[in-house]
C-alpha cells in the first residue's frame, strides 16, 4: 500500500518535552512514533561532529557558567550575520563534553526548562546509536534526517563538513542506504559534494521564506537565486536530477494561492515543511487562541491547511501531537 499520511519527523528530537539535541528528547520522539529524528551538525575545533542547531552556543548550554571559557566569548560573522558568544570551533570535543545542555526558549517552554543543566552534549555519532538501538527496540525502522549547518562557513574556516560527514557516517554504518537516511541544507553545494562522495541518501534542499542561500550568495551575489524564486515552476525544474526533494518553511505552504506541493510532485520532488508548534509563539496569527505565548493555539486547523496540500513531511516539535494528528 503506498503511504498516504506524511512522515512525521521528530525536530531535534521532541524539544516540546526536553531541551532540543538532548538524550532525552530524542529518545522521548522514538518513544512517541516518529518516523525520523533531525540532528542539526556543527564541528568542533578538534573535527568532531556535535549536534545543535548553531554552532553559537551561549543559548543552548551551560557555557557562560564555566569561568575558564570565559575568554572564549567573542563576536563572529557567520553566513553574513554578527554574533557575539561562544562557537563550537574554538573548543575541543573534550572541552564540550564538560558542558550541559538548556532549553532554547524557556519562555515559551517552561516545562522544558525544568531539565536544564542535567544532559551532556551528543555527538552525531550519538544519535545515530540511539536511532539504531531505538528501531531495535520498537520494532520498526527509524530514520535520520541529517541537517548540515553553515558548510560554507565551516570550510572557510578549514573545517570542511563534508569529509567529517561521510567518515562518521561511513564508521557508524549509515553510508550505504541499509539505515533510512536522509541529508538536508539551506545550502545545495554541500548536498551535492556528499552526493558526489557515494552517500546513499535521500537528498533534499530546505527553503527558507525570503532571502538567499549563503552558498550561492558567496558566489553569485545579488544574482544568486533567491529562495522564493527555488520553488517557482522554472526553479524546480532546476533541481530535478540534483534532488530529491525540497524542505519549506510552513508559511509557504500556509500563503493562499500556493502550488508548491503539486509543482514539485509533478517533477518527482518530495515536499517536507518545516516546523509544525502548536504554542501560540508558533502559529499563524488567525490559529493562535488566549492564554499566552506558550499555550496551545488552534494548531489543529493550522496542520489541517498544511495536512491538505499532500506533504510528504513534517517537522514536529511534540512528536505525540503530530503522530496522532497526521496518522489520524
Amino acid at each position: 500500500m503506498p503511504r498516504k499520511s506524511p512522515l512525521v519527523i521528530g525536530h531535534r528530537g521532541a524539544p516540546g518535552y526536553r531541551p532540543e539535541h538532548s538524550r532525552s528528547s530524542y529518545e522521548l520522539a522514538l518513544a512517541m512514533g516518529v518516523d525520523a529524528v533531525e540532528p542539526d551538525v556543527v564541528a568542533t575545533k578538534d573535527g568532531v561532529l556535535i549536534v545543535r542547531h548553531e554552532n553559537e552556543i551561549s543559548g543552548t548550554t551551560d557555557v557562560a557558567q564555566h569561568p575558564e571559557f570565559a575568554d572564549r566569548k567573542t563576536t563572529k560573522r557567520v553566513d553574513g550575520e554578527a554574533l557575539t558568544g561562544w562557537f563550537t570551533e574554538d573548543f575541543t570535543w573534550a572541552e564540550l563534553s564538560t558542558l550541559r545542555g538548556r532549553e532554547r526558549l524557556p519562555e515559551v517552554r517552561v516545562s522544558s526548562a525544568s531539565f536544564d543543566d542535567a544532559q551532556a552534549i551528543l555527538r552525531l555519532v550519538d544519535v545515530l546509536d540511539i536511532v539504531r538501538q531505538g528501531s531495535e527496540e520498537y520494532g520498526r525502522e527509524i530514520g535520520v534526517v541529517l541537517e548540515v549547518k553553515h558548510a560554507t562557513y565551516f570550510a572557510s574556516i578549514g573545517l570542511d563538513l563534508v569529509p567529517l560527514i561521510e567518515g562518521e557516517l561511513r564508521e557508524a554504518g549509515w553510508a550505504d542506504g541499509e539505515l533510512p537516511l536522509i541529508i538536508e541544507s539551506f545550502e545545495s553545494t554541500v548536498l551535492g559534494q556528499l552526493r558526489a562522495r557515494g552517500i546513499v541518501a535521500s537528498y533534499v534542499y530546505l527553503i527558507e521564506a525570503a532571502g538567499r542561500p549563503y552558498d550561492l550568495f558567496v558566489t553569485q551575489g545579488k544574482q544568486a537565486l533567491t529562495y522564493k524564486a527555488t520553488v517557482t515552476p522554472a526553479g524546480l525544474d532546476g533541481l530535478v536530477g540534483r534532488f530529491d526533494g525540497i524542505s519549506v518553511d510552513r508559511k509557504m505552504l500556509l500563503a493562499r494561492g500556493n502550488s508548491i506541493v503539486a509543482d514539485a510532485h509533478a517533477r518527482g520532488l518530495k515536499v517536507f515543511t518545516w516546523t509544525c508548534r502548536p504554542e501560540n509563539a508558533f502559529l499563524a496569527p488567525e490559529y493562535r487562541g488566549s492564554g499566552g505565548r506558550g499555550a496551545f493555539g488552534d494548531y489543529e486547523a493550522e496542520w489541517g491547511v498544511i495536512a491538505r496540500t499532500g506533504v510528504d513531511g513534517v517537522f514536529v516539535d511534540h512528536p505525540d501531537l503530530g503522530v496522532d494528528f497526521f496518522r489520524g
